[in-house]
């Protein structure tokens, strides 16, 4: 794994980036998951740091967290779990809040969305002047539950702006915040990425999620 003490190229812009990663049953690919984003990050020169939001695994995932903080640094790798499951649009809520970067950048920890894509899409960004949010997949809200498998990145004032209108708790809660950001005329840039399949694990869409995403999809149309 890559070391922290590793020199890495610093970048003089100022800017950092909090990475949110909302884990249930992911042990298996956390370690994947953040030794690719030290490694990407690390070769960039971009300031980071990436917050895990465990909701309450059972199967050991943050005792694996700990283990990687351990490795990579407290001041890279920030714990903030909480004792059950409580939804991912309050996951980010959570992660929010303890988030110290200007930007914040939102993505699953399953390995859907390679973490090298990531310099790419911040560059991307960087050519926007008066860019405040980036996904990929803006033109397809509601297409596919994958459709709301994405990476997200958002300058954090413009995320806290959102999430205080979102009235969304669980999967519908990404695309609520998409729905917002144009009511509110944010500009909007899209930088297209790959998705996989997850590398390991089952997949959290089960039924009562799905039960739940078309409630909150019909809540959302019918609210906005």
């Amino acid at each position: 794994m890559a070391s922290r003490k590793a020199s890495q190229p610093k970048r003089d812009s100022g800017d950092k980036y909090s990475i949110l990663l909302p884990t249930y049953n992911e042990r298996e690919n956390l370690p994947l998951i953040v030794w690719l984003l030290v490694k990407y990050f690390g070769e960039s020169g971009y300031n980071y740091e990436i917050i895990v939001i465990d909701d309450g695994s059972p199967d050991g995932t943050l005792e694996v967290a700990e283990q990687l903080q351990k490795i990579y640094g407290e001041d890279k790798i920030l714990l903030r779990p909480r004792a059950t499951k409580l939804g991912l649009g309050t996951a980010y809520i959570h992660g929010i809040k303890h988030a110290t970067g200007n930007f914040v950048i939102i993505m699953d920890a399953d390995l859907s969305h390679h973490p090298k894509f990531i310099p790419e899409f911040i560059n991307r960004g960087a050519n926007f002047l008066s860019q405040v949010l980036l996904r990929p997949g803006a033109s397809d809200l509601t297409g596919s539950f994958r459709s709301m498998e994405r990476v997200l990145l958002y300058k954090k004032a413009v995320l806290e702006s959102l999430v205080e209108r979102c009235v969304s708790k669980g999967y519908v809660f990404q695309m609520e915040m998409i729905v917002r950001a144009r009511q509110l005329n944010y500009t909007i840039g899209e930088v297209p990425i790959s998705f996989v399949d997850r590398v390991y694990g089952e997949s959290k869409l089960g039924g009562n999620e799905i039960v739940s995403f078309v409630k909150g999809l019909i809540t959302l149309f019918a609210t906005t």
